[in-house]
This record gives structure tokens, sequence and C-alpha cells, in this order.
């Protein structure tokens, strides 16, 4: 496929997107702000002295937490991204090959910024 830097999706596409991903943003947004509000190591109700068996609940609840907001965060960024890409009318163009990223793809991962070829190469460089 040839580079298709002028290609737009129009926006009766776009809008019900943009909707979409506004409010799944607020609902992430939302669910990390309750995530972070039973993190035992955020919450300041962690006891000092707790016996080891609650040390390690903690500690496993902490890293739970932190995980689930740490992949929150990425999926925020990603969205704030396609948001971008919208604005810019760059959505549905690979950010490294420049041509068009399959719809079905799209369909499937909306915050998608790169097409299968050049995502496949990056996880084989990344191993």
């Amino acid at each position: 496929m040839e580079e298709n830097k002028s290609i737009k999706f129009p926006i009766s596409v776009l809008r019900p997107l943009i909707s979409y991903l506004k409010g799944e943003k607020k609902r992430l947004k939302e669910t990390k702000k309750e995530l972070k509000k039973i993190d035992p190591f955020v919450v300041g109700n962690r006891d000092d002295d707790n016996s080891v068996d609650s040390d390690v609940a903690e500690n496993v609840e902490h890293d739970r937490s932190f995980a689930m907001r740490t992949q929150i965060s990425k999926s925020i960024i990603a969205i704030r991204k396609t948001l971008t890409r919208i604005k810019l009318g760059k959505y549905g163009i690979c950010a490294n090959c420049k041509k068009m990223i399959d719809t079905d793809r799209l369909a499937v991962n909306p915050t998608a910024e790169y097409c299968m070829s050049c995502e496949r190469e990056m996880e084989k460089k990344l191993g």
C-alpha cells in the first residue's frame, strides 16, 4: 500500500469514536482514583506493627493496585495520543511507515498507532 498522509476519516465516523474515547478516559480515571483509595500504602491507615500475614496481604494488595494503576495510566496515555492524532488528521495512519492502518484493526483497537506489519517488527526487535 502507498503512503496515504492525506486520507482522513469522515467526521461521521470520528464523532462516535471521540465520544467513546473521552468516556473511556473518564471511566479509567475514576477507576484509577478508586484503586488508589484502597491501596494500603497510599491510604494512611496502614499499620506498621502488623503481623507477618497482614504485611504480606498489604504488600500483595499494594502490588496489585499499583500494577493496575500503571496499566490504566498507559491506557489513558494511549487515548490522549489517539485524540491528538484525530485532531491533527493523522488518525488511522501508521506512526512508523505512514500507511493506513487496517480498519478492522482500528475497530478492535481504536488506539492502535501502528499497522500490523510495523507492530510485528517492533515486537521482534523487543524480543
